[in-house]
């Protein structure tokens, strides 16, 4: 089985291949930005795409699409440091084929990747049980307007960042950070920024 690992994180990628080598007759490919991402997904045609929703200076669910437009039976399982529900049902609603939290046991993200192999769906326990919570009683509608890159930012104000610290973390300019926290606010019909940190903290405990 061909495997090709996408994170902008070396000690990440070198962790998930060594748990991944127990997978019998594997082959694990390793990138680090989109760009070599779609190089090496050209050239190996890999059975399944491991990938990180946050690259630095990009957007997972960005290189997801690019993908399944190279190929539309691709089958991607989204790698993330987010544990929140909002975040699998925006990969999924993607086209990704599952969804595993960095937190996860190593059993669990063999059993992702093997399910996904066999091209079936696959989402965290855990997660897949708040997803279907919030499903039921249509919580989350509000955060449901904004895209992925302003999810981030909202999630690292409620880490108590700055917008420059944001910016650097993203490898983003600061004023596009700025632009983000403007239309979310919008969005979620509050006028300062401190209603977003307020918001985002909210999120954290869901």
């Amino acid at each position: 089985m061909k495997i090709l690992l996408v994170d902008d994180h070396v000690l990440v990628r070198q962790g998930v291949r060594r748990l991944l080598m127990i997978i019998p007759n594997v082959e694990i490919f390793e990138a680090a930005t989109s760009f070599d991402a779609l190089n090496l997904f050209r050239q190996q045609q890999p059975e399944i795409v491991v990938l990180d929703i946050s690259l630095a200076g990009s957007s997972g669910l960005e290189l997801l699409k690019r993908l399944l437009i190279e190929r539309p039976d691709a089958k991607v399982l989204m790698l993330s440091m987010h544990s929140e529900a909002i975040y699998a049902a925006r990969a999924v609603q993607a086209g990704a084929r599952g969804y595993i939290s960095k937190g996860a046991s190593a059993e669990e993200l063999v059993t992702a990747v093997m399910r996904v192999s066999e091209g079936k769906r696959y989402v965290e326990r855990e997660i897949a049980t708040d997803l279907a919570m919030k499903q039921f009683s249509g919580d989350g509608d509000l955060l449901e307007r904004l895209t992925m890159r302003e999810m981030e930012i909202l999630r690292l104000l409620g880490e108590g960042k700055s917008l420059t610290v944001i910016a650097s973390t993203l490898g983003v300019a600061y004023k596009t950070v700025a632009n983000a926290c403007s239309l979310m606010k919008n969005k979620l019909a509050v006028e300062r920024t401190a209603d977003l940190i307020r918001m985002a903290l909210e999120m954290r405990k869901t």
